[in-house]
């Protein structure tokens, strides 16, 4: 499993676990350095300050990893200061969870999109563009249909 779908798995967990938080995606580059306890520690005691508690999950993530994971959970998906709002990145990270597919992403963004304001229609349209991105994904490249004449069919260079 990859580093990003690790981490976007505890971004959707964290997000489950508290009302509060809203939406979203989150781009996973943990620390390169190996965390300090004492930073594991502020970590932990700050999760449990935004959410209101620990999740027992938290507990299983790696030490080193968790103070990097969580600062990005908090500067990307619980920060109001991004480019997008709460129910758009719920919206991308759930028609993302349903490709993948993961239930608990599922669950959780689903969830974060509707406290965010999200109609069954607008959650429907988001899984259904993500079925059709999909597709036709799997019929340009297992085609091996020639990108620069795509391109220039598709008004671009």
């Amino acid at each position: 499993m990859s580093v990003i779908r690790i981490a976007s798995t505890v971004h959707s967990c964290l997000r489950s676990a508290s009302l509060a938080a809203a939406a979203g995606v989150f781009a996973a580059v943990l620390a390169a350095a190996p965390a300090r306890a004492d930073d594991y520690d502020a970590a932990v005691k700050d999760i449990q300050s935004t959410m209101g508690g620990v999740p027992s999950f938290v507990k299983q993530f790696p030490k080193a990893g968790l103070p990097g994971a969580w600062a990005e959970v908090k500067a990307i998906e619980l920060s109001d200061k991004t480019a997008l709002p709460p129910k758009v990145k719920s919206l991308i990270s759930l028609a993302v969870a349903a490709q993948i597919p993961c239930t608990y992403c599922i669950w959780s963004d689903t969830q974060d999109a509707k406290r965010a304001g999200a109609t069954d229609e607008e959650i429907q349209e988001a899984v259904a563009m993500a079925a059709l991105t999909r597709h036709w994904s799997t019929v340009f490249n297992g085609m091996q249909v020639d990108f620069d004449q795509f391109k220039k069919e598709m008004g671009g260079e």
